[in-house]
C-alpha cells in the first residue's frame, strides 16, 4: 500500500526556520519517501506503508522534543493493496515480490 504523509509543525516562525520544523524536515528528506515537497506552510511525502508510518513516527518524536507544541498531519491511502509497503510493488516486504 502507498500512502501520502502532509503535515505542518507549530508554532509558526515567518523570520526563520524553528528547531521543530527543521526536525521534522530531516526526517522526510532522509526517509527514503517518493514526492517530497517541503514549504514553509506546510509539507508532503510519499512512498510504501512502511516507510511512511516508520518515518510519521520519527516526525513526531523529533518535532516534539525539538519544540513543537503542535502537529497537525493527515495519511491518505493512494495505492492498491497488492503492495507490501515498501514501495517496490512487490508482494511480500522483502523486496522480493513473488518471484
Amino acid at each position: 500500500m502507498r500512502l501520502r504523509v502532509e503535515f505542518t509543525t507549530e508554532p509558526f516562525d515567518l523570520e526563520e526556520a524553528p528547531a521543530h520544523a527543521l526536525a521534522a524536515r530531516e526526517v522526510i528528506e532522509t526517509a527514503a519517501l517518493d514526492a517530497v515537497d517541503v514549504g514553509p506552510f506546510g509539507n508532503t511525502a510519499e512512498g510504501g506503508a512502511e516507510r511512511v508510518l516508520t518515518a510519521v513516527d520519527a516526525l513526531l518524536r523529533r518535532s516534539l522534543a525539538a519544540g513543537a507544541t503542535r502537529i497537525s498531519l493527515q495519511v491518505n491511502v493512494l495505492g492498491d493493496e497488492g503492495d507490501d509497503g515498501d514501495g517496490d510493488g512487490g508482494g511480500r516486504g522483502d523486496g522480493e515480490g513473488d518471484r
